[in-house]
């Protein structure tokens, strides 16, 4: 009975602190990635964009911020995390201005390779710092309210988005993300403590052989591969949602706002008690549970043909609530496999992975849907759904491999690193 009793651990007012700012600084970023999808009919029409052409561009973020995850990796458990996490957000909010002024195709994707070579690594280093302040039976809480981010986004940040776009252009919702993005870079300088305990453990290995350390260690390629097959489902899926329910669906570009504002009040009420779950249940039937509602809601939604607004939404919703179910159990087992030296180079190679993952699949949805006209039903968006499907099942079996490890770890309770 002890064995399966797991204790409530209270956070302290430090780490509501971090939790507050780290769950701030995720919702720019993660807005400025979502936002170009419900963004992608007014691109795809303004600057003459084809569906491949929009697969890149959605892409070019990914594989620029999966190149600099590996980059940065070696160098990751070297610096203060504050420092990494300062010098990459001030680099992702320059990207996002680049992305604001872009007046062609080109220069749009030009401003997204620079946006993701900055971005990209900032998930990594806030993982780390995640990893470091709490223990394993805090970080579900933790992860539940930082990925609450992804349900504000989609309350506040995209309608917000696509307001700006509607009345003052789409270069618009850019520089709001900017300007946000300013604003937390202030209180991250203000609030946040120097993060150095992990360089007490650093051997004196330079930054490329600590990265292939860290690449070639087997335990650790397993929670690769796993968390670089969740991402591939987003990717493939998010990109040519609002070009599918516009010319698809026939919702109207003044209604999409309301699917996405009421797909994230059932993500903002989902990730909570998901948190909570994670932190008391397994966290890998937990995830499993997750997966099959996804694989059901996939192959309903992409098969959909038109339908009233609510029943829309409410597909959207549980559609969520399956896909938010499965992002938590995943990144907090994930976070139980490394070491804590080799935390840092870990969460940025595992980001990197997952990013690139994802531009690939990227580029195969722009490949696999097509487009005659601009205006005309997006094709073959049902086989892109089955093939989410079939990734969706393979990372089930990932994931178990990973529970395994994790288990395998959790015999010995680690200490926080800040308890004041």
């Amino acid at each position: 009975m002890e064995k399966n009793k797991i204790e409530t651990i209270p956070f302290t007012l430090n780490q509501k602190i971090i939790i507050a700012i780290l769950a701030l600084l995720q919702f720019t970023v993660i807005l400025d990635f979502m936002v170009i999808s419900p963004l992608g009919d007014i691109l795809m029409k303004t600057l003459d964009m084809t569906t491949s052409n929009f697969g890149f561009a959605v892409s070019a973020y990914a594989f620029s911020a999966g190149i600099s995850g590996l980059l940065a990796a070696g160098f990751a458990d070297k610096f203060d995390r504050k420092k990494l996490l300062i010098f990459f957000y001030t680099g992702f909010i320059i990207g996002t201005l680049f992305c604001a002024v872009s007046s062609s195709y080109h220069m749009l994707l030009m401003a997204r390779i620079v946006t993701g070579l900055f971005g990209g690594v900032i998930g990594s280093v806030s993982l780390a710092i995640v990893t470091d302040l709490f223990v394993i039976h805090q970080r579900g809480r933790v992860m539940g309210f930082i990925q609450m981010a992804f349900a504000t986004s989609q309350i506040l940040g995209i309608p917000l988005g696509l307001y700006f776009a509607n009345n003052w252009g789409w270069h618009s919702a850019f520089i709001m993300i900017a300007v946000l993005g300013g604003l937390i870079l202030i209180a991250i300088i203000t609030q946040m403590q120097p993060i150095t305990k992990h360089l007490e453990l650093q051997s004196d290995k330079s930054p490329f052989l600590h990265l292939w350390h860290t690449l070639s260690n087997k335990h650790y390629q397993v929670g690769f591969t796993a968390i670089a097959f969740l991402s591939v489902g987003g990717f493939m899926l998010q990109p040519f949602g609002s070009a599918f329910l516009i010319n698809n669906i026939h919702i109207s570009q003044l209604e999409l706002p309301m699917v996405f504002f009421f797909t994230g009040v059932s993500v903002l009420f989902i990730m909570p008690l998901v948190g909570k779950l994670s932190d008391k249940v397994s966290k890998f039937r937990l995830f499993v549970a997750g997966s099959v509602i996804s694989i059901i809601m996939i192959l309903i939604y992409t098969n959909l043909n038109p339908i009233p607004l609510w029943e829309v939404v409410a597909i959207n919703m549980i559609l969520f609530m399956g896909i938010m179910s499965r992002m938590i159990p995943a990144t907090t087992l994930n976070t139980a496999i490394p070491e804590m030296k080799d935390r840092g180079a870990y969460m940025s190679i595992t980001s990197s992975l997952q990013q690139i993952a994802g531009g690939i699949a990227a580029v195969c949805a722009g490949f696999i849907v097509h487009q005659e006209t601009k205006t005309s039903p997006l094709e073959n968006y049902d086989i892109l759904g089955y093939v989410i499907a079939a990734v969706t099942f393979s990372t089930v079996l990932l994931m178990w491999r990973v529970n395994k490890l994790a288990k395998s770890k959790d015999k010995t309770i680690e200490v926080p690193v800040i308890l004041e």
